[in-house]
């Protein structure tokens, strides 16, 4: 069972989706995986290219995620998104880095690039897209 969301996370999730959607790709949080994992924030644009962001809202939040690596093998792209004052030397400097806030957010750090096969990437684009339809229509 998954934790439910600090507020503080949920707000930088906002923020997150803010910038992706500046950046071109289609946003939806708490997106859940194959592997039943859920990643906080993903983004499709159209070209079919994936972003996971992992938000974090604090240091003790990042030193108890064991699950964050799993999401590598499911996007063509990877941040860590945390607020203004997180220590970010805690983060690995091979992975994306994004400062946000509730409004807005800045890629501080690009993303490595990850390819996924054509196989997942159907699967995380299908999954990605029926749950941004039942959303839609639970509402």
């Amino acid at each position: 069972m998954t934790e439910p969301r600090s507020d503080l996370g949920i707000r930088l999730a906002r923020g997150v989706q803010v910038l992706f959607e500046a950046m071109g790709y289609a946003s939806m949080t708490e997106v859940q995986l194959r592997s039943r994992r859920r990643v906080d924030v993903m983004g499709i644009n159209d070209k079919g290219h994936i972003i996971i962001a992992e938000v974090k809202s604090g240091p003790a939040d990042f030193r108890s995620d064991t699950k964050w690596q799993e999401y590598l093998d499911y996007c063509d792209g990877f941040y860590f998104a945390v607020g203004e004052g997180f220590p970010t030397d805690l983060l690995p400097d091979d992975q994306g880095l994004i400062i946000a806030d509730e409004f807005h957010a800045e890629a501080l750090r690009p993303s490595q690039e990850f390819k996924l096969n054509a196989a997942r990437r159907k699967n995380v684009t299908l999954r990605f897209a029926r749950q941004a339809a039942t959303r839609l229509n639970s509402k």
